[in-house]
């Protein structure tokens, strides 16, 4: 089984009721709050080096993290700096994976073209004009995959690690069933 590498993870929770953007801005050093750009304050911070999105209605979404605990690290810094700056939070926030991002090799160049044909026109896009990978929708897991002729790939929209794994292994099994990859 090939190395998988997860290069972002976007996850969502609400910290149940309505903030002050204003108030939280002025408060955490480094926030960008321009509500005529983006509705939402954009809080960044080095360790976990992510960013956090706040918005009036107390939803949040942090993206840039490598893991579900570096963004359950990150809700929790940004939580208590906001609570330090004089705005309670009252929940523990419950957080949900909305989409994990992961990088893997099938350490060996595979056709494109090979493959677009052995997987079916139905579950695959390949426009080499257009863009140089293929894009393989799986249905179980749930994911994009996007297949690269150098044999790397990135998988979208998977929930949680294991269905990084699962798309990884189910596409090698198909490509070596059919006498692509070996």
């Amino acid at each position: 089984m090939p190395t998988i590498k997860i290069e972002n993870v976007v996850a969502s929770t609400s910290l149940g009721e309505q903030l002050d953007l204003q108030a939280i801005a002025l408060a955490l050093d480094g926030a960008e709050y321009e509500p005529e750009q983006f509705p939402g304050l954009i809080y960044r911070l080095k360790e976990p080096k992510t960013a956090t999105l706040l918005f009036r209605s107390g939803k949040v979404v942090c993206t840039g993290a490598k893991s579900l605990e570096e963004v359950k690290l990150a809700i929790s810094k940004v939580s208590k700096q906001i609570g330090r700056a004089g705005i309670e939070i009252k929940i523990e926030p419950k957080i949900e994976v909305q989409n994990i991002v992961a990088s893997s090799d099938l350490g060996q160049e595979i056709n494109l073209n090979a493959i677009a044909i052995s997987l079916g026109l139905e579950k695959v896009e390949y426009e080499p004009e257009q863009f140089p990978g293929l894009v393989y929708r799986l249905d179980s897991p749930k994911v994009v995959v996007l297949l690269f002729g150098s044999g790397k790939l990135v998988c979208t929209g998977a929930r949680k690690p294991s269905d990084v794994g699962d798309a990884v292994q189910k596409i090698m099994e198909e490509l070596q069933g059919a006498g692509l990859l070996h």
